[in-house]
């Protein structure tokens, strides 16, 4: 399966959390929004901050985002889209979820594969669905 992924359900994966994709190692090409490395990343600052994970996780942490993008097809933020991202979508996303559905429209639409959408974002999934993505999600 090839599978668009955000931050939430790369973050479940890099944390250990429970209710990882169940789907997961069916994912045989992801794809991802360089936004999700700033999320990621972002995500573990704020984890250091207000549960003061000691260096050694924070640098394994961060080490496991970095090789995890490195594994993915990561699209760039360009003008296409955020041009798509600003224009009406079937259901309300704030912006961040806007550029990762645009993100993934436009990826299906270039390449023309199928192409489902793994989050465990509740707005995000719907928005997926609403635009005829699959959404796998746990």
């Amino acid at each position: 399966m090839i599978a668009y992924l955000d931050s939430s359900a790369v973050l479940r994966i890099i944390l250990g959390q429970a209710n990882a994709l169940k789907e997961w190692r069916s994912i045989t090409r992801g794809v991802a929004s360089v936004l999700v490395e700033v999320e990621c990343l972002r995500t573990l600052d704020r984890l250091r901050l207000a549960e003061g994970l000691d260096d050694n996780e924070v640098a394994s942490r961060r080490e496991a985002v970095f090789r995890f993008m490195d594994a993915l097809e990561v699209v760039e933020l360009t003008r296409p889209v955020l041009a798509r991202a600003s224009q009406p979508l079937p259901t309300a996303l704030g912006t961040l979820d806007a550029i990762h559905l645009a993100t993934a429209l436009l990826w299906k639409d270039r390449v023309g594969s199928d192409l489902a959408v793994a989050t465990h974002d509740e707005a995000l999934a719907t928005a997926a669905r609403a635009s005829g993505l699959r959404v796998v999600r746990s």
